[in-house]
């Protein structure tokens, strides 16, 4: 795992001008309301006032952003920009002329930064999945062929490739892969040291997904954007492209499935969510940077939920109220209190140390994680099992307690027990949001294996224990 090295000073609620209790609020509202968290940090003029993990997950470990990457893509354009390498008005042909299909339309010829920046290209809804199944070689031309049927600058579609080919158009006119320009430019500066980067399969960052980063990595980039783009007395990105990409530019519409809260019907940026309090960075599955300078406060909270706008409802309705409150030292001594505590709980059951058990995997569960017929061995070692799924992944597993291994190189943390004649175990992917459960039936001799809520890039586990994951994605 990374060092950890602190990148902003900590504080407590009191002394930041807050009421714990308000923190207090918020994580009874989460809890209450099943919004599973893995980490929470809240940033109140500068300063950490409060934050937390729930183990198995700690401060140390990266977490899949999902689409929250989407905003450092928006920072590595304004760089670009700022350097004169790039303008709003730069169209993708001109750029990127080696991606330019045969037989584009003359709005495809049209389109610019400023509508990849803003989702204003003109698709009603995501063309990932058709762009990859019309140029598998190639999204940017498979994007350019994906027919556009209102006109550019009008209506915003949430479409994963737009920044796809920002990231590319970065490359393209600065000569460096968007890892290393935004290493350089933004998180080395920040003393932020332990950035990964999911790619697809030519090695390219996805620059729409993939960024994983510490929770305060995140808060970092929040608070950097507060204030305007510097660092301490060292200025890293333009005040006016954050005042720029943070501010509204289209309008959002509800979803045709009806989808999408109140904090996703603010308007739109470039590569920023505008909210009913700031704006914010948002990435599947609940993880989120929030900003809202009126109170000069950051959120980040990671974790695993379809359940996105819930998370807003209680910052806005539990945290918000506390602010400029009074508060008591007593009140941040509970709340540091249950911030320490947060954990999943172990797999309960027992140990059941002599006992095997070989089945086979049943692929029918919607989501599996695993092939239909994989071999599945489960072997007692000291305090837990050694965990065989195939040929060649092999899964250490605790009994109450958390094990770790990684046997493909990503790390997988994972408890387990007996229950009765059934073996369970949870296996967290402890880098992403993700997580599969396992049981074991030793009466019929099989297994199934599914997915918490199932990864965007695939359901194959051995795929998720890679590092970097190297994936085309499958994202409908």
């Amino acid at each position: 795992m990374p060092s950890q090295r602190a990148l902003l000073p900590r504080s407590t609620p009191a002394a930041s001008g807050m009421s714990s209790r308000a923190v207090t609020a918020l994580l009874d509202r989460l809890e209450a309301r099943s919004v599973e968290c893995h980490s929470i940090m809240i940033v109140r003029r500068g300063h950490v006032v409060a934050e937390g993990w729930w183990a198995p997950y700690s401060a140390e470990r990266p977490h899949l952003l999902y689409s929250l990457t989407k905003s450092f893509t928006s920072v590595a354009v304004g760089l670009a920009i700022a350097d004169g390498l790039l303008s709003l008005d730069d169209r993708v042909v001109d750029v990127l002329p080696g991606h330019v299909p045969a037989g584009i339309s003359d709005q495809g010829r049209r389109l610019t930064v400023h509508h990849l920046l803003s989702m204003t290209t003109g698709h009603r809804t995501d063309s990932l999945a058709e762009a990859w199944r019309l140029e598998p070689d190639d999204l940017v031309k498979g994007f350019l062929r994906v027919p556009f049927p209102e006109p550019e600058g009008t209506r915003h579609a949430y479409d994963n490739p737009t920044t796809y080919v920002l990231a590319r158009m970065v490359e393209r006119v600065t000569g460096r892969g968007l890892p290393e320009l935004l290493d350089e430019r933004l998180f080395r500066p920040m003393g932020v040291d332990h950035a990964e980067w999911d790619r697809v399969a030519s090695g390219a960052a996805f620059g729409f997904h993939g960024l994983h980063l510490t929770t305060e990595a995140v808060a970092a980039f929040g608070e950097l954007l507060l204030r305007g783009g510097l660092w301490g007395d060292r200025r890293l990105v333009p005040r006016e492209w954050v005042e720029l990409a943070t501010r509204r530019h289209i309008e959002t519409l509800q979803l045709e499935d009806g989808s999408g809260g109140a904090d996703y019907l603010c308007g739109y940026g470039y590569q920023f969510w505008m909210s009913r309090h700031g704006y914010h960075g948002n990435g599947a599955f609940g993880q989120h940077c929030a900003v809202v300078p009126s109170h000069d406060l950051v959120v980040v909270v990671t974790g695993a939920t379809t359940r996105e706008q819930e998370t807003f409802d209680a910052i806005w309705e539990c945290l918000l109220p506390g602010l400029d409150q009074a508060g008591s030292l007593r009140d941040d001594e509970i709340l540091a209190e249950r911030l320490r505590r947060l954990s999943f709980a172990p797999v309960p059951g027992s140990a059941v140390p002599e006992r095997s058990v070989k089945a086979r995997l049943d692929a029918s569960a919607e989501d599996s994680a695993l092939p239909d017929g994989t071999t599945v061995i489960v072997d007692p070692v000291a305090r837990g099992w050694l965990l065989r799924l195939g040929a060649s992944l092999d899964v250490e597993v605790g009994h109450g307690e958390w094990r770790e291994s990684s046997p493909l190189g990503r790390p997988v943390v994972a408890s387990g027990a007996w229950q009765g004649d059934t073996f369970v175990a949870e296996l967290h992917v402890i880098t992403t949001p993700h997580r599969v459960r396992l049981v074991v039936d030793t009466d019929s001799g099989t297994a199934v294996a599914t997915w918490n809520i199932a990864p965007l890039t695939g359901s194959d586990l051995a795929l998720h224990l890679r590092s970097p994951l190297m994936t085309r994605p499958d994202v409908t």
